[in-house]
């Protein structure tokens, strides 16, 4: 069997990192995919080159643009060959109690967070199915499962998410390709570790385990849902949020 290949969007982010590291300790080759408003390319590369991993490739793009997900996919196959794994992570908030959320805020999020998913799963899917072989995986947030005030825009994106994997899942059930999603709780990013020492304490103390999640907690399951082993699981959501919540 040839190596397979896995494209993860939002790469860059600390959750994103995590994943693609998961990916590369399996023998995958990695597609790293991020938007070029927020290159750091460069150095994200040294720190990877650093902890080992030297073999990425990555493509610049903006995830709620389907024009951008084409050229993205076309040249990661012309990279690596096909895209045997796709994992949308890529996610921004615009956090706003609904009272004071402005219409660009709603768009911005649901572009990024829902829409992306079509875009970037329109360019793969089918020839997943025709290959016979495929796994798509899906970032969804406790707060999609559970809503959040403040996060209308978020929680409704992330929400969509699940939806979206349940019926995918169903379509592809019998072409070889699984499609699930995970929603974590909240992880300790370098993103949320910088918040205010205070205001995350408190985040914390919400949580049973009285923790948060480690980014490669998320990564390794990101690692079984792509495997072998995992042939059998689909349109199902991991909650991994320390307790947070519960289905």
């Amino acid at each position: 069997m040839s190596q397979r290949s896995a494209f993860v969007t939002g790469a860059m982010g600390g959750l994103g990192t995590a994943i693609c590291q998961a990916f590369a300790k399996d023998g995958y080759k990695v597609v790293a995919a991020y938007h070029p408003q927020f290159d750091n390319r460069d150095e994200w590369l040294k720190e990877m080159a650093a902890a080992g991993f030297k073999d990425f490739v990555c493509v610049a793009g903006d995830v709620a643009s389907l024009d951008d997900c084409k050229r993205m996919v076309a040249e990661a196959e012309a990279a690596v060959g096909t895209v045997d794994i796709l994992v949308n992570n890529a996610g921004i908030t615009r956090d706003r109690m609904f009272a004071k959320l402005e219409k660009d805020q709603w768009d911005a999020v649901i572009s990024t967070n829902l829409t992306s998913l079509f875009n970037m799963t329109k360019q793969v899917s089918a020839k997943m199915a025709e290959r016979g072989w495929g796994r798509i995986i899906n970032i969804s947030s406790v707060n999609g499962v559970k809503g959040q005030a403040g996060q209308t825009n978020y929680s409704a994106a992330k929400a969509g998410v699940i939806g979206f994997t349940k019926a995918l899942s169903q379509e592809l059930a019998t072409k070889g390709v699984t499609v699930n999603a995970i929603a974590p709780g909240y992880v300790a990013t370098k993103m949320v570790m910088a918040i205010r020492e205070d205001i995350l304490k408190g985040i914390v103390d919400t949580v049973p385990m009285k923790r948060l999640a480690k980014p490669e907690e998320i990564g390794a399951a990101c690692s079984y849902l792509a495997s072998e082993l995992a042939g059998y699981m689909t349109g199902a959501t991991l909650n991994i949020n320390g307790g947070l919540h519960f289905q």
